[in-house]
């Protein structure tokens, strides 16, 4: 099936052609009303063919997902061998093998926060929060290991050690960047000099995703987040990381933090890229970077389908050619929208007017209320393509025969056909033979965190006993040799 989807929702894309409509659904164009007259019918099927010519940019075909697998198997061998990571845009970077906090600072919490701090402000805030926990849950007294999921590109130089190379997903933050980030909210706790916290772990969000359902399905060897932002990791052999330089005992391979948003940076999407894309990543803060995110996740998707609605009005095929100031407002129109308005299956369209409703646009149709859905449809079907086509990549790469993908963020968990537009295009993509399945991660972030800190911290605790006997054992051998 070339670009088939399975949508729940039967009415999206009822005032469309069976054509215009293939890349959404299997979906039947309702016949006109009898009493509507030839001119009138006229119209719509003009009206019609101007909005498909607006948004089919948005619909590929396989042959374009296909093309996108092989641009990013190259990325990928890039960022992996050692005389070609320095200038590869998709870092792949590797990981360490290897009463529980867990702290998560990633795409959803902390966002205002971030814009307005700088460094020393942001890890002084970090430390009053885990203050707070303690208090409230009794824990001052205690000495406790923490686990730090930390969700922006860091180049990792230990368990316990981590480079920030860039900020991502909006986010800016001075004095933070080049520097190890557990060593800035260690001086933060230190600072403040009423909480004994050891952070014994910093990892990935999507790594945490994975460790977190790889504690119960031990056939889980990528990690994948759909939030804020988009990243995967997943679980490779040590002989095809030229960068290694750790040791080669079993078992012999190591999680790759992929940071594949910055797929694309070098170009290799331009040939998907719309107008409305290049409009997003223009008026971004990192013009040019995340290319790849910025086509996927709930930071950017709700100011694409807005910027699709805009132009929409301005030809007068929305709303009647009348639409709002808050239309017009940059980022006003939400992503979470775009989930509201594809979970309505009747033709009530009560999430759809409730949209309108908060965003002010007091005059409109059932028409128009077909003609939103339709386009957040292409556009969200678009993204869980994309993110597919990234997975099947993976899939491919590693050769497993069954493999589970763990799966977390907000655009996963809301969005009500994201599970199943991934599912059916993986299964299109991946190669014959490979069997997947998607977990969602409950809280992987923070769970996953937790479990590499208890890991870290059960490993130190043994080190020390042996050290500690060891000494002991030495001390007994002086005293009978005196």
């Amino acid at each position: 099936m070339s670009g088939g989807v399975k949508v729940a929702n039967p009415q999206l894309n009822r005032a469309f052609s069976e054509d215009a409509g293939r890349e959404v659904a299997k979906r039947q164009r309702p016949k006109l009303k009898r009493s509507l007259s030839a001119n009138v019918r006229l119209s719509f099927e003009e009206k019609r063919r101007k909005i498909e010519n607006i948004v089919r940019p948005f619909i590929l075909s396989d042959d374009d997902y296909h093309k996108i697998m092989d641009k990013m198997l190259d990325n990928f061998n890039k960022g992996l061998g050692k005389e070609t990571h320095p200038k590869a845009r998709v870092k792949m970077f590797q990981t360490y093998k290897g009463d529980f906090l867990a702290l998560d600072l990633g795409g959803t919490n902390f966002r205002v926060l971030l814009v307005s701090l700088d460094g020393k402000e942001l890890f002084d805030h970090i430390a009053e929060c885990i203050f707070k926990f303690m208090k409230d849950h009794n824990l001052i007294d205690k000495v406790l290991p923490l686990g730090f999921t930390f969700s922006f590109p860091c180049r990792q130089a230990g368990l316990d050690k981590a480079i920030l190379t860039s900020w991502t997903k909006g986010f800016k933050c001075e004095g933070v960047e080049g520097n190890d980030i557990v060593q800035l909210l260690h001086e933060a706790i230190e600072r403040r000099g009423d909480i004994k916290v050891n952070c014994m772990a910093v990892i990935n969000d999507t790594v945490g995703a994975l460790m977190s359902c790889a504690h119960s399905d031990n056939l889980c060897a990528i990690g994948l987040i759909l939030g804020t932002g988009t990243n995967a990791c997943y679980i490779e052999r040590l002989e095809n990381v030229g960068l290694w330089d750790g040791d080669w005992d079993e078992p012999q391979q190591v999680i790759i933090n992929t940071e594949w948003g910055a797929f694309g940076d070098d170009g290799a999407l331009n040939f998907i890229m719309t107008e409305y894309d290049q409009k997003v990543d223009k008026r971004s803060i990192n013009p040019g970077k995340q290319v790849y995110e910025k086509m996927i996740s709930g930071m950017y998707m709700g100011e694409i389908v807005r910027l699709v609605l805009v132009k929409l009005v301005k030809h007068g095929l929305l709303f009647g050619g009348r639409g709002s100031e808050e239309l017009k407002q940059m980022g006003r129109f939400y992503t979470k929208y775009v989930s509201e308005i594809e979970s309505d299956v009747d033709d009530h369209f009560k999430n759809t007017k409730q949209v309108f409703e908060e965003l002010e646009i007091p005059n409109h149709t059932e028409e128009d209320c077909r003609i939103v859905q339709h386009v957040c449809c292409l556009i969200s079907t678009r993204a869980a393509y994309l993110a597919s086509a990234g997975i099947a990549c993976l899939l491919n790469k590693m050769g497993r025969p069954d493999v589970a993908v763990a799966v977390d963020g907000s655009l996963y968990r809301f969005h009500p056909h994201f599970h199943d537009l991934m599912m059916e295009r993986i299964q299109q993509l991946v190669n014959p033979g490979i069997t997947f399945r998607l977990m969602l991660s409950h809280d992987g972030s923070g769970k996953g965190a937790a479990l590499v800190a208890a890991v870290a911290h059960r490993v130190a605790e043994e080190k020390q006993n042996k050290q500690q006997e060891l000494a002991n054992g030495m001390h007994n051998l002086a005293v009978d040799t005196y």
